[in-house]
């Protein structure tokens, strides 16, 4: 068996780079012996920091843009705080790409909007390089991007790239203004009642904290959006990634396997205890 057939073995890969991106979250650019893996918006791997452990992260680059892996870690944990040790030149192990995707396809001529709390804009990341990458395919682009304080947005460098894109707009928020912070303050929700957008020929694309995930699917529920427009991202404790531990269940489905993209239409009776 080769090591590309056994899904539990991680490839190995040279850490080519580190970037800080907010306060304990910096972006680790990867580049796999023998070059890289097909993957598409939406789909994660597992990281390895040797002698430690391993962690699920969602991609957060795209093929079209570059060969490196990239992934945005949050120094969160005893694996996290590992990988964090590191420096470029290092060896990781990364096991992938799993998952399922963005609908993307499903998407063109549609108006899209994007809605990312904190660390959860690094998954949505690619999806906004994918549309705008292709622009002429879809609709408008709408984004929402929000964290607790200025100093958690992450992807900040590429906010006027964003912002310059033809049909595109950005609005920006966090919970918690500092001395500089010279944008809007208050929570994604209140952002989104304030932007209004309209479900009309729209998908919405969301993915954050558990508990921001609820009430922005609320808020776009006043607007008129139904379920099968409201797209997700989602988190969830896992161990082998493959649909075998078992911890990732939310009834007959796993959101290692049928996820970790899910419409609301999939998800609506389980949300709730899930999140």
């Amino acid at each position: 068996m080769g090591e590309r057939d056994n899904p539990l073995r991680p490839l190995l890969g040279t850490l080519v780079g580190i970037k800080d991106l907010a306060d304990e979250i910096k972006l680790f650019q990867i580049e796999l012996d023998g070059g890289s893996f097909d993957y598409l918006p939406g789909q994660f791997a597992f990281v390895s920091a040797f002698g430690v452990g391993e962690a699920p992260f969602g991609l957060a680059s795209t093929t079209a843009r570059t060969p490196i892996l990239e992934f945005a870690i949050n120094r969160i944990g005893t694996v996290t705080s590992a990988l964090h040790t590191l420096e470029p030149g290092a060896v990781v192990g990364v096991r992938g790409p799993l998952g399922n995707t963005f609908p993307l396809d499903e998407m063109t001529g549609k108006n899209i909007l994007v809605l990312g709390g904190g660390i959860g804009g690094a998954p949505l990341r690619p999806v906004i390089h994918t549309i705008l990458d292709d622009r002429a395919d879809y609709g408008h682009l709408t984004i929402l991007w929000a964290a607790r304080k200025p100093s958690l947005l992450v992807f900040t460098d590429e906010y006027d790239a964003w912002r310059e894109a033809p049909d595109t707009t950005l609005h920006l928020t966090v919970d918690e203004g500092d001395a500089a912070w010279k944008g809007k303050v208050g929570l994604i929700t209140q952002l989104l009642e304030q932007v209004a957008p309209s479900p009309e020929n729209a998908v919405a694309i969301i993915c954050g904290p558990p508990i921001m995930i609820r009430f922005v699917i609320l808020g776009l529920q006043k607007l008129g959006f139904a379920d099968e427009q409201m797209i997700m991202t989602l988190e969830a404790k896992m161990k082998c990634g493959i649909g075998k531990c078992g911890r990732c269940n939310m009834g007959e489905q796993f959101v290692c396997l049928d996820g970790p993209v899910f419409s609301y239409t999939q998800v609506s009776r389980f949300l709730e205890s899930f999140v």
